[in-house]
C-alpha cells in the first residue's frame, strides 16, 4: 500500500542482506505515466530477478504480474500498517515531491489534482488498496506455501523486524 514504507524497508532489507533491489513501479511507470502492456511489463521485471540467487522487490502488482515475483520469492514482508499511518506519510511525502518538483519514474512528478483530489487519486488508492489488501492476502499466500510471510503491522514492529537481519 502507498505510504507503508515499501521501498524505505525494502532498500534496507537489501542493504543489510547485501543484495540487489528493485522497485516495480519504476519498471512500470513510463514518460507521462504511462503503463506497458502486461506482457512487456512481465519481461521487464523476469530480465532483473530471473537470473539472480537473491533480490528484494517492493510492489503491488499482483494483479499486473500474476504469481510470478510470489512464485520466485522465498519471503514476503507484508507492512499492514495502520490506514492512518500511511495516509500521514503520503501526505508528508506527496507535499514535499510537489513542492521540491521532484522527478520520480520516466521524467514523472506528482500534482496536486493526482494525489489528493481526482478519484483515483494517491490518496484514493491507498485507503482503496489498504482494504483489499487485507481482504486479498490471506487467500493468496496460502497458495505460496513455500514463502515465509512476515506480517509487520506498526513502524515499531518494522524497526524490530529490521533490526534482527
Amino acid at each position: 500500500m502507498s505510504g507503508s514504507g515499501k521501498s524505505t524497508t525494502g532498500r534496507a532489507i537489501a542493504s543489510r542482506l547485501g543484495l540487489p533491489y528493485f522497485e516495480l513501479d519504476s519498471l512500470f511507470h513510463g514518460p507521462n505515466w504511462t503503463e506497458p502492456p502486461p506482457e512487456e511489463f512481465k519481461r521487464r521485471v523476469l530480465a532483473v530477478i530471473d537470473d539472480l540467487d537473491g533480490w528484494v522487490v517492493d510492489g503491488n502488482y499482483h494483479s499486473r504480474l500474476d504469481e510470478l515475483v510470489l512464485e520466485r520469492a522465498d519471503t514476503f514482508v507484508w507492512l499492514d500498517l495502520p490506514l492512518r499511518v500511511a495516509l500521514r506519510r503520503i501526505w508528508r511525502r506527496t507535499w514535499g515531491r510537489i513542492l521540491r518538483r521532484e522527478e520520480l519514474w520516466a521524467g514523472n512528478r506528482e500534482r496536486i489534482w493526482t494525489a489528493f483530489l481526482m478519484r483515483g487519486s494517491l490518496v484514493h488508492w491507498a485507503v482503496k488498496s489498504h482494504f483489499r489488501h487485507r481482504f486479498e492476502f490471506p487467500d493468496l499466500l496460502e497458495r505460496h506455501p513455500h514463502l515465509e510471510v512476515v506480517r509487520l503491522r506498526s513502524p515499531r514492529e518494522v524497526e524490530r523486524w529490521l533490526g534482527s537481519l
